[in-house]
């Protein structure tokens, strides 16, 4: 008796599901990416062999290089909420549409007196300006006032001590970071971060 032919079927898979899948990967990597922010001045970071992420909230980082200092931080409540308690130190009041651009801003390298005028620059103009960096002497010490202002900003808002890093130029004069240093043992934080070059980019914490 002759065998009964099966007749085959083609296999059909239904790439829908997966495609769905996949767009929605794509789009959650693309909105959780966190932009790389550009250094206020060319900065050549050291080398290191110990790699850890840099924080994304509660983490301020003091950038050194052409001995110049720069502050900036991390977070946009924590940005209005230092800048506040700046206006108060030195008397200026700023508008809310001040405090909302001063929010988007990651570093800061001007006299207070001038930062008005800077927040009002577009951010192009920003990135342009050749910026004095923050003065760091012992008549007009700001960069001790902005450290100790976004620590205490930290504490009120997010109850949390804020992570300080140093970026610093491996090329950089050693008395620039010495004074960057001493202005961080003045207010008893000990510990700190350098970040330092390894691959994507990371920390290395330091005592």
């Amino acid at each position: 008796m002759a065998r009964i032919k099966v007749p085959r079927k083609s296999t059909a898979i239904d790439m829908t599901a997966m495609c769905d899948v996949a767009f929605l990967l794509l789009t959650f990597f693309i909105m959780t990416a966190k932009v790389r922010t550009e250094d206020p001045v060319p900065i050549d970071v050291p080398k290191s062999s110990i790699q850890q992420p840099i924080p994304e909230s509660d983490f301020a980082t003091i950038s050194v290089g052409s001995q110049k200092a720069f502050f900036g931080m991390e977070g946009v409540d924590l940005r209005k909420q230092t800048l506040i308690q700046m206006g108060d130190i030195y008397k200026q009041t700023f508008t809310p549409d001040e405090l909302n651009k001063f929010s988007t801003i990651t570093s800061i390298g001007v006299p207070f007196a001038q930062i008005h005028q800077f927040i009002a620059l577009s951010a192009d103009d920003q990135k342009k300006l050749n910026k004095p960096g923050i003065p760091r002497d012992s008549v007009s010490n700001e960069l001790f006032n902005w450290i100790r202002e976004a620590r205490k900003a930290t504490v009120a808002l997010h109850n949390t001590q804020l992570r300080i890093a140093i970026k610093g130029d491996s090329k950089e004069e050693y008395p620039v970071i010495k004074d960057v240093i001493g202005i961080l043992q003045k207010q008893k934080v000990n510990k700190f971060s350098l970040i330092t070059n390894l691959g994507g980019g990371g920390t290395a914490p330091k005592k």
